[in-house]
């Protein structure tokens, strides 16, 4: 079962996208799956199932809402629960550059934020354009969407404390389920990185599945914990989407996941030497 991974798909694209799909794939909610799981039976899965998935709640994700309706697709969006409904913003938008945005990301959490107050970002500052969905936006799409979590400020979690990775996964939880009454079930990391703490913190803090960007299909053996997704390039032509949703990609990014710690290293030697 193939899960794909989007983040903020221009409505246009996204119905070209959706029309691909559903020629190609059985598109189908993500409990379908997680429910399949609990009675470890495929049953009630179909070939070629497919599930799609969208990070972060970018404001723009609103847009969807009549595409949705027009052709029934389920999607789930992964929420960052102390982002949306508010005037704050995604950290990674407050960088210079691609270079400035990855070097980051292979910090220390504090040092992290350190850095990024030099951009004039503040987790909880309230800016005067907002990023995210609003609270009215979240409850128009209930009906047609998913919601599910993705940590509260969106950290990269190996880089946290034990206390701020469990308030980002716990809490996250609560806030959603409190603030917007959504039954939540399931837990993507942000970044798609986790440790086994992550995992074992997620499982403790009430959740059913954890998912992150490890390419590949998931079966019933999958570790609910560790459950794969495609990363999708949310300005793919229809040549770059087949190719991608097909998993060949995957393959790829895997041999260029190695050179990734130094490349990080290179960077952070370099934009950040004076600080």
């Amino acid at each position: 079962m193939t899960i794909l991974c989007y983040h903020d798909l221009d409505p246009k694209l996204a119905e070209l996208h959706i029309c691909v799909l559903k020629q190609l794939y059985n598109i189908i909610p993500l409990s379908t799956y997680i429910d399949a799981r609990r009675r470890h039976s495929v049953k009630a899965i179909p070939d070629k199932a497919l599930v799609i998935t969208f990070d972060d709640g970018h404001k723009r994700n609103y847009s969807l809402l009549p595409l949705l309706k027009q052709h029934q697709v389920p999607i789930t969006i992964f929420l960052c629960s102390s982002i949306v409904g508010t005037q704050r913003h995604y950290w990674w938008l407050a960088c210079p550059d691609i270079d400035t945005t990855y070097a980051l990301k292979h910090l220390d959490n504090n040092e992290r934020l350190h850095h990024l107050a030099e951009f004039g970002f503040e987790e909880n500052r309230d800016y005067v354009e907002r990023q995210s969905l609003s609270r009215k936006e979240i409850e128009e799409l209930n009906a047609s969407v998913d919601f599910q979590a993705h940590s509260r400020y969106h950290p990269i979690l190996p880089r946290c404390t034990n206390d701020r990775s469990w308030d980002e996964i716990a809490v996250c939880k609560t806030e959603l389920e409190n603030n917007y009454g959504l039954n939540i079930y399931a837990f993507a990391y942000p970044n798609g990185d986790y440790s086994t703490r992550e995992t074992v913190l997620a499982k403790k803090a009430g959740y059913s599945c954890a998912l992150t960007i490890d390419g590949g299909f998931n079966t019933l053996d999958t570790d609910m914990f560790r459950l794969k997704r495609l990363r999708m390039n949310d300005e793919a032509d229809i040549n770059e989407l087949i190719v991608k949703a097909s998993g060949f990609w995957s393959i790829f990014e895997r041999i260029l996941e190695r050179g990734k710690y130094i490349r990080a290293q290179v960077l952070n030697a370099t934009i950040f030497k004076e600080t």
